[in-house]
């Protein structure tokens, strides 16, 4: 067994094309406002400082891992931000693995490590996901925005 991983991937809060750009409009909105106040009021200039804040934060947020997912030793490792604890997933106890969507919805809030209803989320962004189905039922949920790389990865492990 090494500790050479498969499959490697990154998933960051802050590179999602849909609430980035609704941020980056809030931004604009805050700018043009402050543009057409009368004589450049002191409440005037506080949404100048809001428009850059939000710049800010969606600079940062482009920065913020959300969580990593490694594909080795005929596991599945997902590890998140500075509180959430590494969760494993044995493939010995995995009985298919496929591709398909997240979610049939157009908006999806990131997500780690969520039970609802036998299934457990691992999302941040993307439309695509790998669903795990275990012995007991059980299915995970991990999105992806390299799915194709990810299920091949987890064949191959699960062939060892």
């Amino acid at each position: 067994m090494s500790d050479k991983s498969v499959f490697t991937e990154k998933q960051y809060l802050g590179r999602e094309f849909i609430p980035l750009t609704i941020r980056l409009v809030l931004a604009m909105f805050c700018f043009a406002a402050y543009f057409f106040t009368d004589e450049r009021e002191r409440n005037g200039d506080l949404l100048v400082v809001v428009g850059f804040s939000i710049i800010i934060i969606s600079i940062i947020l482009g920065f913020l891992l959300h969580f990593r997912t490694r594909v080795e030793n005929k596991s599945v490792m997902l590890d998140g931000l500075w509180t959430t604890k590494l969760v494993k997933i044995d493939l010995n106890s995995i009985i298919k693995a496929e591709k398909g969507t997240y979610s049939r919805y157009m908006f999806n809030n990131p997500v780690y490590n969520l039970h609802t209803k036998g299934t457990i989320r691992f999302f941040t962004s993307g439309n695509e996901a790998i669903h795990l189905t275990d012995r007991d039922g059980l299915l995970y949920i991990i999105g992806s925005k390299h799915p194709n790389e990810f299920l091949r990865a987890i064949r191959e492990e699960m062939k060892k």
